[in-house]
């Protein structure tokens, strides 16, 4: 974690002396961050596949806006502001300007996610404002894979169906609260039904029920590109477990995946040694390191 006195911070609390600007973007500066973002086009697919989805960088019709530091008109780093923060090709020492953009807007973030040394240098500046993490994931290893699997697909991974919206909704819950340690129904359950029915209906759900109609596996498409897809909420129910069935499972998902974009990708705690296991297996290879911030 960075350091509280890291030393961009005490000279440059609110961006002065930086040269640069932080305002938030609009539709005139969607090329600009798509350039931007396809510097690293696997660290940044989820900005990249909102601008696929979106066509703009203007704000959402949700709140969701985009800061954008410049030096002139050039822009030289960005960061997602809507429930979480994701930065984008955002150098830790212009961090500290966006942290305060971010806390004046008045909103409280889920968290921060994305390359680590960002990620680490907005929370070092939103810490400074109050903001004290529930949690932080210093060290998430972000994976690719860019052939075949090492190990065969298991055929029984399919695309997840709205008949089957009531079994695959409590498996998607039960991988958030173990992931995150608080359900995803705090505050309401529209949302987050609203966001799994939205991956269902898009094709980025996969799934294997059993003949009972129990989830054995789930994991989705959470952030597609022409490019990259990045892989999330995988989960394996508890009772199958330890049994090497997952493996088989996630080599399923690199060729769904790989159907839409020639990268799959995801980041991984580096503490889940049993699902890095899995990752090593399949054919997964570390090429970068991402962090997150729980508030």
């Amino acid at each position: 974690m960075l350091s509280r006195v890291a030393p961009w911070l005490a000279s440059r609390k609110d961006g002065a002396g930086t040269g640069v600007a932080v305002r938030t973007l609009g539709g005139s500066d969607t090329s600009q961050l798509r350039d931007l973002a396809r510097q690293d086009a696997v660290a940044n697919v989820f900005i990249l596949s909102h601008l696929e989805t979106a066509g703009s960088a203007a704000p959402t019709a949700g709140g969701a806006s985009i800061l954008g530091v410049f030096d002139g008109g050039t822009l030289l780093g960005a960061c997602w502001a809507g429930a979480n923060l994701v930065p984008v090709q955002l150098d830790p020492e212009l961090a500290v300007a966006v942290s305060l953009a971010a806390h004046r807007s008045g909103r409280r973030y889920a968290s921060i996610f994305g390359p680590a040394d960002s990620v680490l240098a907005l929370y070092a500046g939103l810490e400074q404002f109050g903001q004290t993490a529930h949690e932080i994931r210093e060290d998430q290893p972000l994976l690719t894979i860019t052939g075949p699997p090492d190990v065969a697909p298991d055929p029984q991974l399919g695309f997840g169906q709205l008949a089957d919206f009531d079994k695959i909704l409590p498996a998607c819950a039960a991988m958030f609260e173990e992931e995150v340690g608080y359900s995803p129904y705090l505050g309401g359950r529209e949302y987050y039904s609203r966001r799994v029915k939205g991956l269902i209906r898009e094709g980025h759900s996969l799934v294997h029920l059993d003949a009972a109609g129990e989830v054995v596996f789930k994991a989705e498409l959470g952030a597609v590109t022409p490019e990259v897809t990045q892989v999330q909420g995988v989960w394996m129910n508890p009772a199958l477990r330890g049994q090497g069935l997952s493996a088989g499972y996630m080599a399923a998902v690199v060729v769904q995946a790989q159907s839409r974009a020639p990268v799959t990708s995801l980041y991984v705690n580096s503490f889940n040694t049993r699902a890095r296991a899995t990752y090593d297996r399949v054919g997964f290879r570390q090429v970068g390191t991402f962090a997150t911030v729980l508030f």
